[in-house]
């Protein structure tokens, strides 16, 4: 069940634990003890509780990135096979998980002021999404108030309806097909570059092998849905 924000209560845990109750009828079943705070934020979307269950690495810092977000009233979905965060249905930031680190992805982070200096641009290529990275929960402790700020100011940007000026890649070129579905389709665009580098780099090498626009259109469609999945070509 989802349960919408509801006020701070004392719970029978260790002292300033944080809870988080996913079924309101859990509440009336608790001993009220003082010294622990219980935490009902936003909506919590059950997909993200099986997300992080699942998740092999990364639980505690996945979790803590939650409420964070969850803190500054976003809406809880799972998009393109990870934790996304919207306002009045548009992308603001995202969760997501690498070998080395962790992250949120803020999906306009390039028109964010990045007062701090932390933001990552995760390629040159990467043309609007920006990153902050942690190895361990205590960095994402340490830097919540400076989140929520960014966080607060990304909303802000889509409440101003500001938009991202996308440039041409220098790198390597995207095929036109492909390249026509990304302006078509802004979930398919944000799930692209949530990709990690690599698999990038394999999308637009297989979709521009092909001769034939024909083909290459049609390998395009075959594979947009495992890219809004979050998949690589061969995963």
């Amino acid at each position: 069940m989802m349960i919408k924000r509801t006020k701070t209560k004392p719970y029978p845990f260790a002292s300033n634990q944080q809870i988080i109750v996913h079924d309101k009828d859990e509440i009336s079943d608790l001993k009220i003890e003082k010294g622990c705070s219980l935490m009902t934020n936003s909506i919590m979307n059950p997909k993200v509780d099986e997300f992080i269950s699942n998740a092999k690495k990364w639980q505690e810092e996945f979790e803590k990135l939650r409420v964070i977000i969850l803190d500054c009233e976003l809406t809880e979905e799972l998009k393109w096979g990870v934790p996304c965060y919207t306002f009045q249905k548009n992308n603001i930031v995202l969760i997501h998980g690498f070998k080395e680190y962790c992250a949120i992805l803020f999906i306009k982070g390039a028109l964010l002021q990045d007062a701090k200096g932390i933001l990552i641009q995760q390629t040159e290529n990467v043309q609007a999404g920006r990153q902050i990275r942690f190895t361990n929960v205590q960095e994402i402790v340490k830097k919540e108030a400076i989140l929520k700020a960014y966080i607060y100011e990304a909303i802000e940007v889509e409440k101003a309806g500001l938009q991202v000026n996308f440039k041409k890649n220098t790198e390597y070129t995207i095929p036109e097909e492909f390249q026509n579905k990304l302006d078509e389709n802004p979930d398919l665009k944000t799930a692209f570059e949530a990709l990690t580098p690599g698999r990038q780099k394999a999308y637009i090498y297989y979709f521009s092998q092909p001769k034939q626009s024909k083909t290459r259109e049609s390998r395009v469609e075959k594979y947009m849905q495992q890219i809004l999945n979050g998949k690589g070509l061969n995963d």
